[in-house]
């Protein structure tokens, strides 16, 4: 078998046909390339995934659709992506990918496996059931609190800080603008000024608390807590600790700390923050949305996992998807990928890409403790819609940097205006994604649109519970399968410590620092 170096030396020395070339390759029957051309490119690079595949009886997903990923705007021909198979085999791609799904350890350095599909359920039967039942348990609670088993509940004030914010807060802004059962708040910034506006848009007499922390010691999240305590006391409420609920992975340590065991929804110690939308940190978007649609995200989900436990090799799109993102981070010196949303519901998307990709495969060394060979995470940032056309794509189109795009859109609107407002916003969305492959000469320099720059599209039926759920399986997917043909860990995060492990030195009043930061502290009147 040829060593993964050795394929990395082979794509580095392949062609690179430009994208106007890829598509004419065979336009009118070809000499001298089996590449296909125009349509059949499209087929070869393009596929759909139906949401309702796999899902049966009372796990079904009503009025599933689909959702269509197109990578054929990007450099991936036959020989790269025969490069990049060959790569997933030496990497024992379909080795990893079995032992993430049966719970076996694929997070080295903690010990621990990664069970956030068991969430959904797919994987350990025993893991799956264990998530079932804790799935139930938080049901019955949201449908109690929505009943008035807590008195009139109008306002949530979700209390969390990476993992335990992002996610709930692309739930309940992608899932609760049409119909909320509760107006939630996440608040995640230890800076007051967060919290205190969550604390001006709700009734204390009507509000429930939710601290969401795996360890239930987060500085952040627990100072942020005890705050929250505080003006439900402050306003008048008897006993606040009977308002919190409490989302962790420690359920002894939120005891402790005062929540009541009926209210303490626990998850698997072995599920991420950043993976944890699924379990009993989803709460807030059970709470906005309701448990049908909250079982709705995980069916979707569920749909997308198969889809990669299942299908081999190019055919899987998700490892598709890897495959490009490799080839322009490592071969074509990609540092940053965009992602641009053109649905105000995936407003929040990107920033919730930010840590999935850039946590996990921010890393510079192996699973086995060597320096890695190349790059590994690029930078993700993006936007919404036509706002980042106006902000962000002259830089796209004419600026210096090769920066592969991801557009991502929904064939159903998500408003009931005149149809007039999503067609033109679905004709930017794809005119951007010709506009940025074909280019333009112009008539002067300052005119000409260099064109050759890659970009994929992922069209949705809708974006609704099902297809959010699918979206955001299909990414963490997407990580894992870069992390293993890289050879790199994307469970462990030990980049966040240091900087926690030094704030918490200065807050005890030690600690040496250089004198730029000891003078920063002085100034502040930290020192």
């Amino acid at each position: 078998m040829t060593s993964p170096a050795d394929l990395w030396t082979r794509l580095e020395a392949l062609p690179r046909p430009t994208l106007r070339e890829l598509f004419s390759a065979t336009r009118d029957g070809g000499e001298g390339t089996d590449e296909p051309g125009d349509a059949d490119r499209v087929a070869m690079l393009s596929g759909r995934i139906e949401l309702g595949s796999g899902a049966e009886g009372e796990n079904a997903i009503l009025d599933a659709g689909g959702i269509f990923f197109d990578w054929s705007k990007t450099h991936l021909d036959r020989a790269v992506i025969a490069s990049f198979e060959e790569l997933a085999e030496a990497m024992d791609f379909a080795g990893m990918r079995a032992k993430l799904f049966a719970g076996e350890v694929v997070n080295p350095t903690e010990n621990r496996a990664a069970d956030h599909a068991t969430l959904r359920g797919v994987g350990d039967a025993a893991k799956v059931e264990e998530a079932e039942a804790l799935l139930d348990r938080m049901g019955l609670l949201v449908e109690a609190i929505h009943q008035g088993a807590l008195g009139d509940i109008d306002h949530l004030i979700h209390i969390g800080i990476g993992g335990s914010a992002l996610g709930p807060a692309l739930g309940v802004d992608a899932l609760s603008r049409e119909l909320s059962y509760c107006d939630v708040h996440v608040v995640s910034n230890i800076d007051g000024v967060a919290l205190e506006a969550a604390f001006a848009a709700c009734d204390p007499a009507r509000t429930l608390i939710a601290v969401a922390s795996k360890t239930f010691t987060t500085i952040e999240t627990m100072t942020n807590a005890a705050s929250a305590l505080k003006w439900l006391s402050d306003n008048g409420v008897a006993d606040p600790y009977g308002r919190v609920v409490a989302l962790t992975a420690s359920p002894e340590k939120a005891v402790e700390w005062g929540v009541d065991e009926t209210r303490i929804l626990p998850f698997p110690e072995s599920v991420g923050g950043r993976y944890s939308v699924w379990s009993s940190i989803g709460f807030p978007v059970a709470m906005a949305a309701g448990m049908e649609d909250f079982r709705a995200f995980l069916a979707g989900a569920r749909a997308m996992d198969e889809h990669f436990r299942d299908t081999e090799g190019s055919a899987n799109l998700v490892l598709r998807a890897a495959f490009a993102d490799l080839y322009y981070t490592r071969i074509r010196g990609c540092q940053t990928r965009a992602v641009f949303a053109y649905d105000e519901r995936l407003g929040l998307f990107p920033d919730y890409l930010q840590q999935l990709e850039m946590e996990s495969n921010g890393k510079r060394v192996t699973a086995g403790m060597q320096p890695v060979d190349g790059p590994t995470a690029p930078v993700t940032w993006g936007g919404v819609g036509t706002d980042a056309q106006h902000a962000v794509f002259q830089l796209l189109h004419q600026g210096t940097h090769l920066i592969p795009v991801d557009f991502i859109a929904s064939v159903a609107p998500g408003d009931a205006l005149d149809p007039a407002h999503h067609r033109i916003l679905l004709t930017n969305c794809f005119a951007q994604g010709a506009a940025l492959m074909v280019g333009d000469k112009g008539e002067d320099p300052a005119r000409h649109f260099p064109g050759d720059r890659p970009s994929a599209t992922i069209l949705a039926d809708d974006f609704d519970a099902a297809a959010l759920g699918a979206l955001i399986a299909f990414h963490e997917h997407r990580v894992f399968a870069s992390a293993v043909l890289m050879g790199i860990n994307p469970f462990d995060q030990f980049g966040v410590e240091l900087g926690k492990q030094m704030a918490k030195a200065i807050e005890k009043g030690g600690g040496s620092f250089d004198a730029s930061t000891a003078g920063l502290l002085e100034r502040a009147g930290l020192g």
